[in-house]
């Protein structure tokens, strides 16, 4: 597969525009609930680990938190850089989970937005540990993109499976409760759940499934028969020119010590 696919800070080297447009965002929720039962406020510094183009960084930004963005792929941190320039309490860093090179007991959160599971876990709470001021949180975040609630999800899902170089191998999902349990261990962390979507054109979902890293490069012998198989599906399963991705936001918080 070669040293850009299977270099977890490398992968999305290739996909940034298409990250950039076509990934799902946040929901408010999230904040809510990290206000209402960790206390979070806008005066609280955060550090959002594989910040990737910014998306979740967002969020907290909005909020007017002073955040610190960590992300090893210079194409990726260089897209949020553009996107959070307009904030003047965002930083962006050069660093890796394992290895942020941000200082001792600095923040007062952390958060992974869709990264946790690109992590060596081990070494990440060590990491986490260090720079985390005392009492201060975890939260990892997903997406977790529903397979099987609909025909067109479904479909979409089978495709995957088929023209996709490693999905089984590298996405979230290898990362259960007992792995989220183990992280937060001696402690216990807690979940909570929001409802969340997208609707696209063919444009939008070709879009989408060209984000993903698993899915083949345009020089790869399956990439123009995938998008020949998108096409069918999506035609098979739109309605007025449109299909919906339904996910629900997964969000485990606690601390860890």
């Amino acid at each position: 597969m070669g040293e850009l696919a299977t270099d977890p800070t490398r992968r999305f080297s290739s996909r940034v525009d298409n990250y950039i447009k076509y990934r799902p965002g946040y929901p408010s929720a999230v904040i809510d609930t990290l206000a209402s039962e960790c206390g979070l406020t806008e005066q609280l510094i955060v550090a959002d680990v594989g910040s990737g183009t910014g998306i979740l960084s967002e969020l907290f930004l909005k909020h007017g938190n002073p955040v610190f963005g960590v992300e090893p792929n210079r194409e990726m941190r260089e897209a949020g850089e553009r996107r959070l320039k307009q904030y003047p309490n965002f930083t962006s860093v050069n660093g890796t989970a394992e290895a942020t090179t941000l200082p001792d007991r600095s923040m007062d959160f952390i958060t992974a937005g869709q990264a946790f599971h690109w992590f060596d876990r081990i070494q990440t709470r060590k990491e986490f540990t260090r720079i985390l001021k005392g009492g201060g949180w975890v939260a990892l975040i997903w997406n977790d993109r529903h397979i099987d609630t609909s025909p067109f999800l479904c479909a979409y899902e089978e495709l995957l499976h088929r023209y996709g170089t490693d999905c089984e191998a590298l996405t979230h999902r290898n990362v259960d409760a007992a792995a989220i349990a183990a992280f937060f261990t001696p402690q216990v962390s807690m979940l909570r759940t929001f409802d969340n979507g997208q609707v696209f054109d063919f444009s939008g979902l070709q879009g989408r499934l060209l984000s993903s890293s698993y899915t083949p490069e345009p020089d790869h012998p399956n990439h123009l028969p995938m998008l020949d198989a998108l096409r069918a599906i999506f035609d098979k399963h739109q309605i007025d020119g449109r299909v919906e991705f339904i996910y629900t936001t997964v969000v485990y918080f606690g601390h860890l010590c």
